[in-house]
Order: C-alpha cells, then structure tokens, then sequence
C-alpha cells in the first residue's frame, strides 16, 4: 500500500501545470499571496488559513521569499504543501538580491526537485540586516538577468512570473524605460507578469497599454490589496512607491481610526475595484492575502466570474 500511495503521489505532482498553461483554458483566473511565517505558533495559522484558502479552488498560490534569511526554505515547503496536500499549482518567489549566480541555480535545482514548477522571478530589496549590500560580477543585478539564466539552465521546466509597476518602479522614475524594462523580462524568457498593488484602475489600464504598444502580449494580472488599516497603508505605500488616490483618501481619511468601518469600506472599495478591473479587460486577479481569510473570501465571492 505505501508504494502505491507514493506512485499516485508522484502522479499528481506530474499534474501540477505551469501557471502559463492554465492561461491556456481559463479567460481570467483567481489567486492569492501568501507569506513565510517568522514563528512556529504563525506556521500553524497558516495551515489553516491556507486549507480555508484552496476550499475557493484558486488557479494557483504564490509565496513569497526572503533573500538572506531562513524564511528561504518555508517559501519553498509551504509551495510544496500547496500542491501536495490541496493538489493547486504553487508558485515560488525567487529573488537574486544576497544570491551568487551558483547559488540560484542550485536553489532552481532545489526547487525543481521538490516538483514546483513555478517561480516568480524578482530582483528584491536588501534586507534589513544587510541594507548596503550591492551586486558584484557573480551576482545578477536585475530580474531580467534571472529569467534569463532560468530559461537557459532549465529550458522550459518553469513558468516564470514577473513583477510589474503599473506606476513605474520606484528606482525608475520614466514610465515609458520601466515599459521597456518589462519587455526585456519577457524577451528573456517569462510568460506573464503580476502588479504591484494600486488603487486606481486607470493607472492599470495606462499601463497595460503601454507595454502592448511596445509588442507585450502577456498576461498582466492586476494584483489587489484590500484595505483593511488605513495608516499602515499609507506607511507601507510610501515604502514601495505606490500612490494613494484621492477616492481612496476620501473614504478612509475620516475613519482611519474605526477599524471595523475601515474593513467594511474596505470590502466595497476591493468589489468595485475588482469589478472594474474585469469589466476592463483584466485576465484575472491576484490578492494579496496578508495570510489571512479575511477579507479577501467574501471579495472574492462577490467579483468572480
């Protein structure tokens, strides 16, 4: 019996699909983000939050990865549980920020041994306990380098994701060479790209049309961020350079301080956001979970298609 439950095992890890594939059958697809606990009493809320998560039957699950840190092999154990236990296409974080160029091959190889075949590739920010650190020759200073080599030591085998900035990144402040900084990620090889959050879906619209007048037809999923505390918001948009619209600002100024009508504002401001990504054109959505249910199960219930 344990050989044959180890056979039908392997069988539905050969099922997992690379997330471009999914692009194949499904006009728009529905997904979260997740994040590596930092304790143990943590890890275990997630494993519930995530049981919770796959019962909405997403089209896949991302983690996300902390370079330099021990939160590397979680990312990687819980993309594994993902598709282990709940059977969903996990995709794994991968940034270049403290990694040789040896090293990323061997964490990839890490990877594709533990059957994931997605990755999302991404340059990443200096931790903080090394905030100075800069690349050097053995290193590879953008994510387009690591597409790249992913393509080239492992042909195929991984979809790649990448990150985009529907208002440019926050290190590049012309629009129109962030456009064309995205091109080169697909060029080099990756299949689709997630956003940053935003909160105006104009500037999502902009940006698609960018990159499709520059020859991008790849999958740009609109990545969503509930408001659910408006003053860490507005701390953590200052951080990644993300704008705060003057709607946004309208509503939650006056309650900033009452979280319970933050959330509930919250909720209706992600529906009709939502809404009107779909109604424009969007493939899809991606929440960014903040590793908890709430409130992305009912948002995701009132908007999917």
């Amino acid at each position: 019996m344990p050989n044959i439950l180890s056979q039908l095992s392997l069988i539905f890890y050969k099922m997992i699909r690379k997330v471009s594939e999914i692009f194949k059958e499904k006009e728009h697809t529905y997904s979260f983000e997740l994040f590596p606990p930092k304790t143990e009493k943590g890890y275990e809320k997630l494993l519930h939050t995530l049981t919770e998560l796959c019962e909405f039957n997403p089209d896949f699950i991302s983690c996300t990865y902390g370079a330099g840190g021990g939160s590397r092999d979680k990312t990687f154990d819980i993309v594994q549980l993902i598709q282990e236990k709940h059977n969903i296409p996990g995709v794994a974080h991968l940034t270049c920020i403290c990694h040789t160029k040896e090293e990323i091959k061997n964490i990839l190889e890490n990877i594709k041994n533990r059957n994931i075949c997605n990755v999302l590739a991404l340059r990443g920010d200096p931790p903080q306990d090394n905030p100075d650190w800069v690349p050097g020759d053995n290193n590879f200073r953008y994510s387009s380098e690591l597409c790249a080599s992913i393509h080239k030591d492992f042909s195929d085998y991984f979809g790649i994701g990448v990150a985009g900035f529907p208002e440019g990144h926050i290190l590049c402040p012309d629009l129109e060479q962030d456009a064309r900084y995205l091109k080169i990620k697909i060029d080099n090889g990756a299949d689709y790209v997630m956003t940053q959050l935003f909160f105006d879906n104009q500037l999502y619209f902009d940006y698609v049309e960018r990159l499709r007048k520059i020859g991008v037809t790849a999958r740009v999923i609109p990545g969503i961020l509930p408001i659910t505390n408006y003053k860490n918001l507005v701390k953590f948009c200052q951080l990644c350079g993300a704008s705060i619209s003057d709607e946004v600002k309208t509503i939650f100024e006056p309650i900033q301080d009452d979280l319970e009508r933050t959330l509930e504002e919250g909720i209706q401001f992600s529906i009709r956001q939502c809404k009107g990504l779909l109604d424009g054109g969007a493939p899809g959505l991606h929440f960014y979970s903040l590793n908890k249910i709430s409130p992305v199960d009912v948002i995701l219930q009132n908007v999917r298609r």
